[in-house]
């Protein structure tokens, strides 16, 4: 566990407050709020030893850049604004899965994203 810089603590803080999974542009102008002088350099170097004490999680979709969040979100689901690009949390779940899996297949785990476009796309189009 590295201590609590004042760079650190902003990038947690911005992903934090944000609500949604970030890109590492977005937590640096984001952090750069209380760190005026943050560089993407120091955002990654954070980004990277908060994934290494499973402070936060990588959220990777199909064809789009690595995000981060938030590890202690718990189980939940994405949608991907297609207008913006920008993605949001989906607190729900369909459920058990099980029953999709070819026969004789155990389901360990699973991951939804749903497309579409943001309300803010929406009014804005």
């Amino acid at each position: 566990m590295q201590r609590m810089t004042v760079q650190r603590a902003a990038i947690h803080q911005a992903l934090s407050v944000a609500g949604r999974p970030l890109l590492p542009q977005e937590v640096l102008e984001a952090a750069q709020a209380r760190v005026p002088g943050l560089s993407l350099a120091t955002v990654y170097r954070n980004l990277k030893a908060l994934l290494d004490d499973a402070e936060i999680r990588l959220v990777e979709l199909p064809g789009s850049a690595a995000r981060y969040e938030l590890a202690s979100h718990g189980h939940h689901h994405h949608f991907q604004c297609r207008a913006c690009y920008r993605v949001f949390d989906v607190h729900a779940c369909p459920g058990d899965l099980r029953r999709l899996a070819p026969p004789g297949f155990v389901v360990q785990d699973h991951d939804l994203t749903l497309y579409g476009q943001c309300k803010d796309c929406l009014q804005a189009g």
